[in-house]
């Protein structure tokens, strides 16, 4: 491997990895986003999945109430992994510019919804269908960009947990959407014994960042912090959605 490709590879993991030491989220949006400003999503994909699923397997593992939570979500989850395989399947492989603005697309999304601070209320009456809707358009959106939060974050945030449970939630879905990602990558021979190498490189500055995030999360307003995280992810996530005319 090149070291300019190293040192690209390690910055990104490391500001993604500082994100979501801060935040608590982040570190797979983060790293799409700034890696697919020097190679396609798809070889960007490969690269997160050590790091994503290490992180989050560690954030799932921290929560209190894993059984319950699973008990309640698995059609979700379920669903997410189908929706990405799926997706795997039907969509194109060719990484071309249907990649990228179709990334940048779910960025700007994410990012508006954390600047306008959007919360839907989910009745718990509506979880067994709504759970399976939002699980199968995540898996859609996670394979065509690779990006695993809308809409799930959004309906993870509706179902009213507390703060804890949430964040164990999360890497519940994200951890899901990993595995299915991989699997997806890898049928389709996009997840090499070299790209898992260059994955495992990519978790050691996504740990340093994360320990440094965490370090500094007591000591900044997080709120600032946070918006200025989605107004950076916005224009990251325009930039990609306005490349093919821009270049």
């Amino acid at each position: 491997m090149e070291t300019s490709f190293l040192l690209a590879v390690g910055a990104s993991f490391l500001v993604a990895g500082f994100v979501k030491g801060v935040v608590g989220l982040g570190l797979p949006t983060v790293a799409m986003g700034t890696l697919s400003l020097v190679m396609a999503p798809v070889q960007a994909a490969a690269l997160l999945i050590v790091p994503s699923m290490v992180t989050n397997v560690w954030q799932l593992a921290a929560g209190p109430g894993l059984r319950v939570l699973l008990r309640r979500l698995w059609p979700m989850l379920a669903a997410v992994m189908a929706g990405t395989l799926a997706g795997g399947a039907w969509l194109p492989r060719d990484s071309g510019v249907w990649a990228v603005v179709a990334l940048g697309v779910a960025l700007m999304l994410y990012a508006l919804a954390g600047l306008l601070s959007l919360h839907v209320r989910v009745p718990v009456r509506h979880e067994a269908w709504l759970g399976p809707l939002a699980g199968a358009a995540t898996g859609l959106v996670t394979a065509a960009t690779g990006v695993f939060v809308i809409p799930a974050v959004p309906y993870l945030q509706g179902l009213g947990l507390a703060r804890d449970a949430l964040v164990q939630a999360l890497g519940l879905a994200f951890t899901a959407s990993t595995v299915a990602l991989a699997a997806s990558l890898a049928l389709h021979g996009d997840f090499s014994l070299g790209a898992a190498g260059a994955s495992a490189y990519a978790l050691l500055p996504a740990l340093a960042g994360m320990l440094a995030g965490q370090w500094l999360r007591g000591r900044i307003a997080q709120d600032v912090f946070k918006r200025c995280f989605f107004v950076g992810l916005f224009f990251l996530g325009l930039h990609s959605a306005l490349k093919p005319w821009l270049a």
